[in-house]
């Protein structure tokens, strides 16, 4: 049986407050779900692995020790290519999680 993505948070409760940081897993070949677009901000930094970044019709490789920026005002979704796990760190405001 292949590991699921796994979202972890650091900081207990975080939907109250106006950041959520998460740490995240992507397993190689999976993507997460699609968001719609919202209000807010959205930032990540790559700790191992590599990740494609859709953004509205644009697409980006973001790899380890890189890391991304954007306002969440398109449809966006991370994906793993990869043939190894990918594991980030993801910061929403406001929290969506």
């Amino acid at each position: 049986m292949k590991p699921e993505t796994a979202f972890s948070g650091f900081v207990p409760n975080a939907q109250q407050y106006q950041m959520e940081p998460l740490l995240v897993v992507v397993q190689p070949k999976e993507k997460l779900q699609e968001d719609k677009p919202h209000e807010g901000e959205e930032f990540g930094y790559v700790i191992s692995g590599r990740i494609r970044l859709h953004l509205g019709d644009k697409t980006y490789t973001v790899k380890s020790g890189e890391s991304f920026y954007f306002c969440a005002n398109r449809n966006h979704y991370i994906e793993n290519t990869g043939s190894r796990p990918a594991k980030f760190v993801w910061v929403s405001t406001p929290p969506t999680f």
